[in-house]
């Protein structure tokens, strides 16, 4: 048996990855650590109700689990939050990532690591995974440094660099581009939308697929995971009125400038995933494509 600990397993990648191993029961012996009870609708894997800032508590839950492999998944992802609260998201966001690269390195375990497009600048787009990195927020920043903590480190890792996740799972604490537009749209309310960024969105069951191709393949290093085609987050919102047949008339592109957010937002990213098909033998398709599943598990 594999044993592998998902952290945030209450989010929608931790989720989304407990019912995807599950399907292999007899591969895989899975815990989730998750803060509060667990929301995920499923008992099949052994929950750990955890603070995985709580350094002392992460190192010997661990310990006492001795896994083959660590997905973390736990970040502080709101870009304006992690701007007004640095030391919050450095915590969440870089000092577990150190704690979990030592605790790998006693126990000989693997780590896979989510990062994300905002370590870029967005000033050229469709990145490969050999572009250095230039962070204009601070989420980006705490995203790469808990990179360097990973490639500086002497354990196995993976880091799985991602775009603007999606998806529904059982019990969400908070929402995603494709479920508030939908939203929005059923109510009949008008929204304004960036036309001046541009991204290639993710839908969550392939960045958990991607999590379960690293551990069978014990790939290491770096891979890009994101739909294969870079839009502006105008049309994103088109294509999402399409596919749910909602009222395209109801959306309003503005300009970035207009927003007046806190974290500036890199404008243009996107991924070469040329690595990812070879290494990975993995093909994301475009966003259209993924939106057409994505509507079918709802139905």
């Amino acid at each position: 048996m594999i044993k592998v600990i998902i952290t945030g397993s209450n989010g929608l990648l931790g989720q989304s990855l407990l019912n995807l191993l599950s399907e292999e029961k007899e591969k895989y012996e899975v815990y989730g650590f998750s803060k509060g009870i667990n929301r995920s609708g499923r008992e099949d894997f052994a929950y750990v109700s955890i603070d995985i800032t709580n350094e002392e508590n992460l190192r010997k839950s661990i310990k006492e689990i001795q896994p083959d492999f660590i997905i973390n998944t736990a970040a502080m992802t709101q870009v304006d939050d992690c701007e007004n609260n640095k030391q919050a998201c450095d915590v969440l966001n870089v000092d577990v990532v150190k704690w979990l690269s030592e605790i790998a390195e006693e126990i000989n375990a693997h780590v896979i690591h989510i990062s994300t497009d905002f370590i870029f600048d967005g000033l050229k787009g469709n990145y490969k995974e050999t572009d250095t990195p230039n962070p204009i927020s601070y989420y980006g920043l705490s995203k790469l440094k808990s990179e360097k903590v990973l490639t500086s480190s002497n354990i196995n890792f993976t880091i799985l660099r991602t775009i603007l996740v999606y998806g529904k799972v059982f019990d969400m604490s908070r929402s995603n581009i494709v479920l508030w537009v939908k939203q929005m749209l059923e109510e009949g309310k008008e929204i304004t939308i960036v036309d001046d960024q541009y991204r290639a969105p993710t839908y969550v069951l392939d960045l958990a697929m991607a999590c379960k191709i690293s551990m069978d393949k014990k790939a290491t290093g770096i891979f890009n995971i994101s739909s294969n085609k870079l839009m502006s987050v105008f049309e994103i919102t088109q294509e999402i009125a399409e596919v749910f047949n909602l009222d395209k008339s109801l959306l309003k592109p503005i300009s970035t400038s207009t927003l007046n957010q806190t974290a500036p937002r890199p404008a243009k990213t996107g991924f070469d995933l040329s690595k990812t098909n070879r290494e990975l033998n993995f093909y994301p398709k475009t966003f259209k494509e993924d939106l057409q599943k994505f509507k079918e598990t709802l139905s």
